[in-house]
């Protein structure tokens, strides 16, 4: 029996992934032997109707100065969080005299650049110094901290409260969501807004992308566990905006309670969320099959194509991959390597699989029949870069929302 993160009522795992690595914990050979392992269990809570892990490494393991993701790698990403950072701006921002925005979870400035391009006072809050480092010599304000109640005491001393508070793909990684929430209550201006976007509970339960499932998710949001998990701390939902981004994400906007009008879509989606059964229970057993099912599926047909004698190599050693090889179990004698752009994930190891990282160099000089599509979720923007290899008779292996070759 677990304690909800949240509200504190007993909870049961429904789900076990079983024993998982550091997603972004990429490493050399010589590592294997030291490398930390979690149960990575799932719970539903039928009380505020939040869907997160029961355990989760310390924030220390999975954020530090060796962090392996870098935002600003993507063009569409640099494209999306330009318009987010527009949005901002022009919808909250525009009677407002020297607004002042905090970004947590700031990465390598990809979002703030705007604001400081457009000379609005901002912070960013980035734990992991190594991308901290990237977005400061940009001149971006970074500091290299987690965010608290304590921290936002600080800030607001230093330079008052916040007109904005805003994040993409960092709240679900909080697992003290109360004090964070109370922290970002307190900074915010009396009308302030908060602004953030997950990967969205609704779209991953209908797509069986359980790969949204890993070590820095410790949640994945619903309009229902916002409205809950924030609530408590004297914020509303006043907005709610479904994005494409990582294969389904929805932005979140909150204020204060009373200070700003509801928009429709606040009701529209609480009632879309009941139609599909995102507070019942009985939803997250049948999400539990299906990911059984694509499990099965996908080892199988890799086991048919290497008695074919055929190559598989994966396309992008993402964190969510992480998930999909170790609950698999596929190893490098299903898939040669994995192909990715980032120079620190290459040359190393996938997570407990240990399937070598290379650089996409080496999946042009000799490539594969198959490519597994792990970042599918950048698929159009892969596809843009990767004409070649289908021209040349190459398939692309999906696994999201179903097993198939295309």
């Amino acid at each position: 029996m677990y304690k909800c993160r949240i509200c504190l009522n007993n909870i049961n795992p429904f789900m076990s992934f079983g024993s998982q690595p550091i997603a972004n914990g990429f490493l050399k050979e010589h590592e294997f032997s030291e490398e930390y392992f979690f149960e990575m269990e799932t719970a539903f809570c039928e009380s505020c109707n939040t869907f997160q892990l029961v355990t989760q490494p310390s924030a220390e393991k999975m954020f530090h100065e060796n962090y392996a993701f870098f935002s600003s790698l993507s063009k569409n990403m640099r494209i999306h969080f330009k318009m987010f950072a527009e949005m901002v701006m022009e919808e909250y921002f525009i009677d407002r005299v020297d607004p002042f925005v905090v970004e947590l979870g700031s990465n390598d400035g990809i979002m703030l650049q705007n604001f400081m391009n457009n000379n609005f006072r901002h912070l960013g809050v980035e734990p992991s110094s190594n991308v901290g480092d990237v977005a400061r010599k940009k001149g971006i304000n970074t500091i290299s901290e987690f965010f608290s109640l304590d921290l936002a005491e600080n800030i607001i001393e230093e330079s008052g409260h916040a007109d904005a508070v805003i994040c993409a793909n960092v709240m679900c990684h909080i697992p003290d969501m109360n004090d964070i929430a109370q922290g970002i209550a307190k900074l915010l201006t009396a009308d302030g807004v908060l602004i953030f976007e997950e990967p969205y509970l609704g779209d991953m339960l209908a797509k069986t992308s359980y790969d949204q499932i890993y070590d820095e998710h410790v949640y994945i949001f619903s309009a229902h566990s916002v409205m809950n998990a924030f609530g408590r701390h004297g914020l509303e939902i006043i907005d709610l905006l479904h994005q494409e981004t990582h294969g389904g994400s929805m932005r979140y906007v909150l204020a204060p309670i009373g200070t700003h009008t509801i928009s429709p879509n606040v009701e529209i989606t609480l009632r879309d969320e009941k139609r599909q059964g995102l507070n019942s229970i009985e939803t997250f057993v049948k999400f539990k099959a299906n990911c059984e099912k694509s499990r099965s599926n996908l080892v199988g047909l890799l086991k048919d194509i290497k008695l074919q004698g055929k190559r598989v190599v994966g396309y992008g050693a993402t964190s969510k991959s992480t998930t999909v090889l170790n609950y698999c179990g596929i190893g490098p004698d299903l898939i040669d390597f994995i192909a990715d752009t980032t120079p620190i994930k290459q040359n190393k190891f996938t997570p407990g699989c240990h399937i070598p990282v290379k650089s996409h160099e080496d999946f042009h000089a000799n490539p594969p029949e198959y490519a597994l599509l792990f970042a599918w979720n950048h698929a159009t923007e892969i596809f843009e870069k990767e004409t070649q290899f289908s021209e040349n008779g190459g398939k692309w292996i999906y696994f999201v929302p179903s097993v198939e070759v295309k």
